[in-house]
């Protein structure tokens, strides 16, 4: 039982490493007849692909994904797909030095203690580059997606990075593909940029809060108890590398909220449907969508490969001072936000199909 896959009837399994030939994705469960390209991938690709500012890793990998099965002329046949990314910029000689210590903060320690063996070369299996491959499944899940619920739309964006937020009142959907950010405040987005530079010559790192928004989410997605949409969606963005912390909507913060102001009112819209007053369920309600935006956030941890020296101990036991070498992001944070829109349509792609097979079109009317 290796938990290399995720998903009910969309299903996902991530294979290889960070610097071994080549990583992917067996994606199984995609409906037939669904468009489906290398270029429509490589769109998504190249939103998380390094190298791409001073911001993220100088690794210069170009993330070209090849699609070896379960797309003919174009279209999904509705066998399983095959997803190839080769790597092409190892430098595994950065962790030589390695072998034998246990970088604090990163999986070493708890690989070695579970499975007596591991891949120093830039963490094999534990490194953020299998994000890639998950990256690619989402460009998959978001055709599908297109082809059942054509006005669905996905975006991911950075509110925080360490203890700088975003001003809400300057949010703009336009500036999300304007910057090295991907944040909806292009004030924030100037003020990062000084930040991190500072934190990048210091030789050190920084976290950073990810939203994931999804909009016209049809209602009835989910199911009670253990199929909840919120249970799935909260797995999914707590699998990605450096995560420490998801939140539904209000989150955290509605511990703070009283009753009253938690609830989100409901009225009869002038089109027949519901409208409410706000979204603190974050666009579910017993583990089912209400119709609204579905809304995750994430918190990613500072990227624990630093030059900045830290104390850790051998496999032998000895203390040693470790200076993590090779090229790595200031903020993984930048790069995990595609990840999190990837996770994001794998599971309401998932969720949509579970749907259709039990309940087919929603039975209760209101009005």
């Amino acid at each position: 039982m290796s938990l290399n896959t995720f998903g009910h009837l969309f299903r996902v399994t991530t294979w290889g490493e960070s610097h071994g030939p080549a990583l992917g994705a067996t994606v199984d469960g995609c409906p037939p007849g669904v468009d489906i390209t290398p270029e429509m991938l490589q769109h998504w690709l190249d939103k998380r692909k390094p190298g791409q500012n001073k911001f993220t890793t100088q690794r210069r990998e170009p993330d070209e994904v090849e699609i070896l099965s379960g797309v003919f002329e174009g279209q999904s046949t509705g066998t399983p797909i095959q997803l190839m990314i080769r790597n092409t910029d190892q430098r595994s000689k950065d962790y030589g030095n390695i072998s034998e210590t246990f970088r604090p903060g990163h999986a070493d320690i708890t690989y070695w203690q579970k499975y007596g063996i591991r891949d120093y070369r830039g963490g094999g299996r534990s490194s953020a580059r299998e994000t890639a491959a998950r990256v690619a499944a989402g460009g998959v899940a978001r055709a599908a997606i297109k082809s059942l619920v054509p006005n669905l739309d996905i975006k991911g964006y950075m509110t925080q990075i360490g203890p700088h937020g975003i001003d809400r009142a300057n949010f703009d959907w336009d500036q999300i593909d304007q910057n090295a950010f991907w944040t909806p405040d292009a004030t924030a987005a100037t003020n990062w940029a000084t930040y991190l530079d500072d934190i990048r010559k210091t030789h050190n790192s920084v976290g950073a809060i990810i939203e994931v928004v999804a909009r016209n989410v049809p209602a009835g997605l989910g199911a009670p108890i253990y199929g909840k949409l919120d249970t799935d969606l909260a797995a999914a963005m707590m699998s990605i590398n450096a995560v420490k912390g998801v939140e539904i909507g209000e989150g955290m913060a509605a511990a703070a909220l009283t009753g009253a102001e938690n609830a989100d009112e409901i009225f009869m819209g002038n089109d027949g449907s519901p409208v409410y007053s706000s979204n603190h369920a974050g666009g579910i309600l017993g583990g089912i969508s209400t119709g609204q935006d579905v809304v995750v956030r994430f918190a990613v941890k500072p990227t624990s490969s630093i030059l900045t020296p830290r104390q850790s101990i051998t496999k032998s036991g000895e203390p040693i001072e470790v200076v993590t070498k090779g090229r790595h992001d200031p903020c993984v944070g930048i790069r995990a936000v595609p990840v999190g829109e990837a996770m994001m349509a794998c599971v309401i792609l998932d969720h949509i199909l579970l749907h259709r097979g039990q309940v087919g079109e929603n039975r209760g009317k209101i009005g």
